[in-house]
């Protein structure tokens, strides 16, 4: 009598992971190093459905295969690198960049290090695996990992480094942010959210009070506001250029300013509705109050509005951006005859600006406007900038000594012209020439302490009282409002026909904003003195040291 063959137990159909050890373990090694934002339910889940028993060999091979994307996608998830909605949004941007920068930026975005390490690591796995069950090493691995952050499902595992958000468990002592928010709650995911929001109620409160009118003694002025594209302390320090005799010109100093971005665009709508508190990234793009525009308060008090840039204002929409979100409506001031100096990423002309800023000079000398108020925009610091006919980056240290060396003459020659100028330097956000463990160098997706931390520089040309022998320090954690308040103090024109001015008193309770930085998918803010980052909407993590 013929029997019917017995089906094997399902326990004898447990199957190892195979090649998927190896993906897992690099992502535990980038973990350790800090270079991964790590989610360890999510990669349970996808080991579980590795692991599955699965009694047919033909439904084996196709889970491998379903699950490659699979895995490609969480291994995208688990990293610091811009997500879907950011790639979505700066994508057409991408469109415009040269060949020769695009190549440079994979090249650049390759770590030749670790793919080595990688290499190592597959040499030692493929040889270990023959004695030692790999796959039972990476499940506990992993399941030790969740048990570590049953909290929340984010965890950035540092060997020594800041405890990350869902481990912290006790209230630290009290602690107060800069304009008086309480920090005193633990760092967990809704403490820092809770902290976020009170943080943008706060400033929707916030309005610089410009005068309805100048009095009559009010002694006519210009000022011109210098917006540098890719400046920030940290590249100073790695360029070895902060003892250049620029920063040697002004008479205060913001030595704790916050661009509160890392793109273009955002910072030249933020700087120019400096006259309101920080918004969210959100509500640039929403109609304001009007009390906001900083030139539009200039321009109800008799300054003629100006906009002159070094470049074409096409690429990223940014002219547009200027005019339909900051109100700003001036005409562009003609760059007929002026030399390229150098190109942009996107094969763009960059002109010279010691000429661009000689221009301007000349035509208010000409002009019978008593009062202007300029927005100067300039991006020979861009990363991707060449040399005129060459295909490769210019290092920036060269690029920013030509342009540093430009501005000392410039301040030197308005010095002896005899106009009263209110000079602001002021940044849109570094370079990010150094990088971190969260992005390569030069990317700046995510706006960290580095490259929104930047140098902001004003000088009064042509006042009658003497300049201090050295600036006057403004440590206080500053940003755009304090900007817009020092021109409200100063738009009377008292500070350039005094014969002696303090200065200590014009910066004095100047207003002071929490350091929270926000691009469209990131948002980096310090809490209790640590930098803590959240990504596409998702838990916040300790920023990686």
């Amino acid at each position: 009598m013929n029997q019917r063959p017995v089906m094997p137990a399902a326990r004898f159909l447990w199957r190892g992971l195979g090649g998927w050890n190896f993906y897992f373990l690099i992502k535990f090694a980038l973990l350790w190093f800090g270079y991964r934002n790590f989610h360890p339910l999510s990669n349970l889940v996808f080991l579980a459905g590795l692991l599955l028993p699965i009694r047919s060999d033909r439904l084996h091979r196709l889970r491998n295969w379903i699950a490659i994307p699979v895995g490609i996608g969480l291994f995208w998830h688990d990293t610091w690198l811009p997500g879907p909605e950011s790639i979505a949004s700066q994508g057409s941007q991408l469109t415009g960049f040269s060949a020769s920068y695009l190549l440079e930026l994979a090249n650049r975005f390759i770590n030749w290090e670790m793919v080595g390490t990688a290499f190592v690591m597959l040499v030692l796995y493929l040889f270990i695996s023959q004695w030692v069950r790999i796959t039972v090493l990476v499940s506990l691995m992993l399941l030790w990992l969740n048990v570590v952050t049953i909290a929340g499902p984010s965890v950035n595992l540092l060997p020594g480094s800041s405890t990350p958000v869902a481990a912290s468990t006790s209230a630290p002592a009290a602690k107060v942010a800069a304009d008086g928010l309480d920090q005193s709650a633990p760092p967990t995911s809704a403490n820092l959210t809770a902290y976020l929001n009170r943080f943008y109620d706060s400033e929707k409160q916030k309005v610089t009070a410009f005068p309805a009118t100048l009095p009559a003694e009010a002694a006519p002025f210009d000022i011109l506001v210098i917006n540098i594209c890719s400046l920030a302390w940290s590249d100073l320090d790695a360029a070895q250029l902060r003892d250049h005799p620029l920063w040697k010109h002004f008479d205060i100093m913001l030595s704790n300013y916050n661009s509160a971005t890392g793109y273009s665009g955002p910072a030249g709508i933020r700087l120019l509705r400096a006259s309101c508190g920080q918004s969210s990234h959100s509500d640039l793009y929403k109609p304001t109050d009007g009390r906001c525009y900083l030139f539009d308060n200039l321009a109800n008090l008799g300054f003629k509005q100006q906009l002159m840039m070094d470049h074409t204002g096409v690429f990223g929409n940014y002219l547009q951006e200027l005019r339909e979100e900051g109100n700003l409506n001036a005409p562009l001031m003609s760059q007929a005859g002026i030399r390229p100096e150098l190109s942009s990423f996107d094969s763009s002309p960059v002109l010279n600006d010691g000429e661009v800023m000689q221009r301007w000079l000349d035509e208010r000398q000409k002009s019978a406007d008593t009062r202007s108020a300029t927005f100067y925009n300039l991006i020979p610091l861009h990363d991707g900038t060449r040399e005129l006919g060459s295909s490769k980056t210019a290092p920036w240290q060269p690029r920013a000594k030509m342009l540093f060396d430009q501005l000392d003459t410039f301040l030197t020659n308005l010095d002896k012209s005899g106009r009263r100028v209110m000079v602001i330097v002021v940044p849109e956000h570094g370079a990010a020439l150094e990088g971190d463990k969260m992005q390569m160098s030069g990317l700046r997706d995510i706006p960290s302490p580095s490259i929104t931390h930047v140098p902001v520089g004003i000088k009064f040309v042509g006042m009658k009282a003497p300049h201090p022998a050295q600036a006057v320090d403004v440590s206080t954690p500053t940003s755009l409002q304090a900007i817009s308040e020092l021109v409200s103090r100063a738009v009377d024109g008292q500070v350039f026909s005094n014969p002696q001015v303090n200065l200590a008193t014009l910066t004095a309770n100047l207003p002071q904003t929490p350091v929270v930085s926000e691009n469209d998918n990131a948002v980096v803010m310090m809490y209790q003195g640590k930098p803590w980052i959240r990504l596409n909407g998702g838990d916040w993590v300790a920023y990686p040291n």
